[in-house]
């Protein structure tokens, strides 16, 4: 009875302790949940297992350190290189200007009045093709026509604007002249008389007076139709009229003018009431030759030789464009040489725009050498003179 008893106080005993247990679980149980921070709102963790900060002391100085020196540079933190220094965001003052290029001044002397026949160096002064080049051309007008090859000689101007037949005796003559450039390449002279007059061919001119424009139509163009004609010198008179010579035809002082420019002097006159008849050199005997050259002072052509180049050059590119826009080219001319706007000036532009060279740099050694011979044995030059002395190819002088 008494084990009854004691086993049913054990029982009861256990069960008592059970439910304390229990009891205390389920207030451990409510701490805790209120204690925990709510995980919602944040991706599931792949473990619950929490892993040790294991950075030392000296890592987290560094990255202060590095965080720091980011944050005091200028202009914010360089990707990978914290210690470079950094770039200006904007200069500090204008960037110096840059310099322009020198400019060389060449003053060229024409031969005469300006006339379409120098088109090409109005259309490369005007359409800026001296200036692409570094250069500063100056077209000036002789007060004699004898004047140009003379100034060129003694260093007054850089170029002078003549003909073939001119340079060969200034050449014979001891002047230091040489061929740079051929503008127009057949000769633009003519033998112009009086139609109501007795002269029909060279023959004729015995008894005659004959007025010359210039040195070289004197003694070299006339000198020649003379001896081919053999009629002596003092079998006919002669004048001097450099720009007068439609004036002295006009009036009848004169039975004709030698070196006249055929495309202009017979219309001028026509217009004036006075027929002309025109008696072309070339079909006279005398070889042909080029009617209007560039010259150089050879003693300055190696101080010179690349300017003259770069001036050939703009010539040969106006030439080509005035082949290429004729009408425009004309306009552009009496723009700039309002003188020119003629009608004499409009007709001889047809003539003349057919006649510039597209390549005034080549040299025909051949042309050169022949008319130097014909010169030679005609008596009006003293010597020989080799080609290299009369005329070059800049394109082709020493850099």
């Amino acid at each position: 009875m008494i084990s009854s008893v004691f086993r049913r106080s054990l029982r009861w005993s256990l069960l008592l302790s059970a439910a304390v247990l229990m009891s205390t679980s389920f207030a451990m149980a409510d701490t805790t949940d209120a204690t925990v921070p709510s995980q919602e709102g944040y991706p599931p963790l792949g473990t619950e297992v929490q892993v040790p900060d294991l950075e030392t002391l000296a890592d987290k100085a560094a990255r202060a350190e590095t965080r720091r020196r980011y944050r005091e540079a200028p202009s914010g933190p360089s990707v990978g290189t914290p210690s470079r220094p950094s770039v200006p965001a904007i200069a500090l003052r204008p960037a110096e200007p840059i310099a322009p290029p020198p400019v060389t001044s060449l003053k060229i002397m024409l031969d005469d009045y300006p006339s379409p026949r120098h088109a090409a160096l109005f259309v490369a002064r005007e359409k800026g093709m001296f200036a692409s080049r570094g250069l500063e051309v100056i077209l000036a007008t002789p007060a004699d026509p004898d004047v140009p090859s003379k100034l060129l000689a003694a260093s007054r101007v850089d170029l002078a604007v003549a003909r073939q037949p001119l340079l060969h005796l200034q050449v014979d003559r001891g002047l230091p002249l040489v061929r740079v450039a051929t503008l127009i390449a057949t000769p633009l002279s003519a033998l112009v008389v009086r139609e109501d007059g007795r002269i029909e061919t060279p023959a004729r001119l015995a008894g005659s007076r004959i007025g010359y424009s210039d040195m070289d139509s004197r003694d070299v163009l006339l000198a020649v139709l003379l001896r081919d004609a053999s009629i002596r010198d003092d079998e006919i008179e002669t004048e001097a009229l450099h720009f007068r010579l439609d004036d002295a035809l006009r009036e009848g002082r004169v039975d004709g003018v030698i070196g006249a420019m055929r495309h202009l002097l017979p219309r001028q006159l026509a217009d004036e009431g006075l027929a002309t008849r025109v008696l072309r050199i070339e079909e006279l005997g005398i070889p042909l030759h080029d009617g209007l050259v560039l010259l150089a002072n050879r003693d300055q052509l190696g101080e010179k030789r690349d300017a003259i180049r770069r001036l050939v050059n703009a010539i040969e590119e106006a030439t080509a464009w005035i082949a290429n826009h004729p009408g425009e080219a004309w306009s552009l001319i009496a723009s700039a040489e309002p003188a020119l706007d003629t009608a004499v000036n409009r007709e001889a532009w047809e003539m003349i725009r057919t006649r510039l060279n597209l390549s005034p740099a080549a040299l025909d050694q051949g042309r050169y050498r022949r008319f130097e011979n014909y010169l030679f044995e005609a008596g009006l030059i003293e010597e020989r003179h080799p080609v290299s002395r009369l005329a070059i190819d800049p394109g082709a002088l020493p850099h």
